[in-house]
């Protein structure tokens, strides 16, 4: 583990990347840089507390993912109601963060680069799109290596550099098994501290769900750091 000003050096290379490299859209060209942010015990901020975040730099000019331990009471089925064969599914829709918490992101595994999609880490994918997640969800296995939010989470230019320095985050590598194997008992939003989670937005319903038309998530606009 690196520890100290070590840890906050590696953290602004691998994941700040410095200003000239990042992208302006989600297609610019990037070798991709992802990883796992796992939340110091006692993190205070209701969003992020116990969280394990997927940290990549190819969606835009700031750090952005989702936070994949994170499960909600909402059904994968209660997003398709139409879609009869997936109401047995007892998988739940995860908490992504609370930027566009109206929005819908997938990660899912793949052997091959699919369509609509951007990679997130090695043979998994991040997208947007309405018509490649109906076509997982028609599987044998529909929830087979897919991971469906709502919302996701992201940071100005130097909040999370600065976060990483006051030892709120530590490193982990984006692995496969941590993503989608890991138990997920941290429920969002926490019904045993309603006082702490006042201003947390709720999972939306069904009718007030967004779609991004590429599939791909929008870059954000910001600033990009410099390390």
């Amino acid at each position: 583990m690196i520890a100290g000003v070590d840890m906050r050096r590696a953290a602004c290379a691998l994941l700040l990347l410095c200003a000239p490299a990042w992208p302006t859209s989600a297609d610019d060209t990037k070798p991709l840089t992802s990883m796992l942010l796992v939340a110091r015990a006692g993190l205070p901020d209701p969003n992020f507390k116990d969280s394990v975040v997927l940290v990549m730099n190819n969606i835009g000019p700031i750090p952005a993912g989702v936070i994949v331990n994170r499960p909600t009471k909402v059904a994968v089925a209660h997003l398709f109601p139409n879609l009869e064969r997936l109401a047995q599914l007892r998988d739940k829709v995860y908490f992504g963060g609370p930027v566009e918490i109206g929005s819908v992101w997938f990660l899912f595994r793949a052997a091959t680069p699919p369509e609509h999609a951007i990679q997130a880490a090695d043979g998994i994918y991040l997208s947007a799109n309405r018509e490649l997640l109906l076509e997982l969800l028609a599987r044998d296995k529909p929830m087979d290596g897919l991971r469906i939010f709502v919302g996701h989470s992201g940071w100005a230019p130097g909040q999370l550099e600065a976060e990483i320095g006051r030892g709120d985050w530590t490193l982990a590598p984006a692995d496969k098994d941590a993503i989608f194997n890991s138990k997920s008992e941290h429920l969002w939003p926490e019904e045993h501290a309603p006082g702490a989670m006042r201003g947390t937005p709720a999972a939306p319903r069904p009718s007030t769900l967004t779609w991004v038309r590429s599939g791909k998530p929008r870059a954000w606009s910001a600033n990009p750091v410099a390390c």
